[in-house]
């Protein structure tokens, strides 16, 4: 008997993989996905306006007075800067009509206006943020700002130290050798993209061999809440008055009652100011808190400010370009007054900074100025737990011997 035998085809052959239907990402921006749109992105040019962007896209004036009045509360749509990022989103129908304007303020913030519907919707948001911690550590070799620009250190972080230390330390007066370390914060949207400086958590500073900590801290029951630095012994790094009218500069010539010029016959012409250097246009701050009861040009000193900032203590700020402030005005400490010009009687871009106690001309650097208050004692117990891990974390940092 003859038997016949034959395989099975199906069996033989390998199966087809079976093909998964691969989703296409959705593209979603602002809330909104952008293929349901077309997608207009541009930034504001110099006489643009918001009125003039809609029009130019499809929405007639009597419409976007509406969409202005709508919004007025969450958006003033006349403060629109130059330079700043907007995306119109356009139906994609023959109108091909503006329906939402997002419009980027930094990074961070932005503000989305949808007129697509009868009732217009204004929202402020702000993308997701990632808060990541830094630390630096360097030697001063010239100043503050050029040893941060040499490490590749945030600029910033360089301008946050100085406002911590601008009551303790003369920053126009640092000496190479001087140190410091820093534990500080960055900005990330995505976890990727950089979105500034953040904070100064903790940093540690050592001028002429003294070293001082702060530390960043806010105590509910003391200034309304406000955060401030405090050193390792709960002190109020504080003061009454800063060291300086600007953040950087030098000091091209110090308060000085015998001094000579070579001008005048070598006679003494005393010199009851100091006179802080620094390119025309860098800003003049207050160097407390106070009014303002002069601003105006007179003679020798030019565009000038003077302050009064209680019974005891005026300051004056000589040769501006340009003042900031007008009689009368209350200012806060380190508020913008003016700045740095060459006005009245100079050879060079300053502003001569002049101090009185009581009536008199005196020299801030040879005075006891009033400090802030410490910490209260019934609170120092919570600050110091608090410091603890982030005073260890800067003793922790060393620097490397040099050779």
């Amino acid at each position: 008997m003859l038997t016949l035998m034959s395989c099975a085809d199906d069996e033989s052959k390998e199966k087809e993989p079976v093909k998964k239907e691969v989703k296409k990402p959705v593209n979603k921006r602002f809330g909104y996905v952008l293929d349901d749109y077309e997608v207009v992105s541009d930034t504001v040019q110099s006489g643009d306006s918001f009125g003039q962007i809609l029009f130019e896209n499809g929405i007639d004036y009597g419409t976007i007075q509406q969409i202005t009045d709508s919004v007025k509360n969450t958006f003033d749509t006349r403060k629109i800067v130059v330079g700043k990022p907007y995306t119109l989103l356009k139906s994609k129908d023959s109108t091909n009509q503006a329906q939402v304007f997002i419009y980027e303020q930094n990074r961070i913030d932005y503000v989305v206006l949808d007129f697509k519907d009868e009732v217009v919707k204004a929202a402020a948001k702000k993308r997701p943020v990632t808060i990541k911690e830094r630390v630096a550590h360097g030697v001063i070799n010239d100043n503050l700002s050029s040893t941060f620009d040499d490490l590749g250190v945030n600029i910033l972080v360089a301008y946050g130290m100085a406002d911590i230390y601008a009551w303790t330390i003369d920053f126009f007066r640092l000496q190479p050798g001087d140190k410091f370390k820093v534990v500080y914060t960055e900005k990330y949207i995505n976890d990727t993209i950089p979105a500034g400086f953040g904070e100064i958590k903790a940093s540690w500073f050592e001028h002429k061999g003294k070293p001082v900590y702060a530390f960043a801290y806010q105590a509910d029951s003391i200034n309304g809440g406000r955060r401030d630095y405090y050193d390792q012994d709960a002190d109020n790094l504080r003061r009454a008055f800063l060291k300086s009218p600007l953040k950087f500069g030098r000091i091209s010539s110090r308060y000085n009652l015998k001094r000579r010029i070579a001008y005048y016959g070598n006679r003494i012409r005393p010199h009851k100011g100091t006179d802080f250097a620094a390119p025309v246009g860098t800003p003049i701050m207050a160097t407390s808190d106070g009014t303002v009861i002069a601003s105006e040009y007179r003679g020798g000193n030019g565009n000038y400010v003077k302050l009064r900032h209680n019974g005891t203590y005026d300051t004056q700020y000589l040769h501006m370009s340009k003042r900031a402030v007008s009689r009368g005005d209350y200012v806060r400490q380190g508020e913008v007054i003016g700045y740095i010009g060459m006005t009245g009687n100079t050879s060079g871009p300053h502003v001569c900074y002049r101090f009185w106690k009581n009536g008199k001309q005196v020299d801030p650097f040879s005075i006891d100025l009033p400090t802030s208050e410490p910490l209260a004692e019934e609170l120092q117990p919570a600050y110091f737990e608090y410091i603890a891990p982030l005073r260890a974390e800067l003793d922790a940092i060393t620097f490397q011997k040099s050779t």
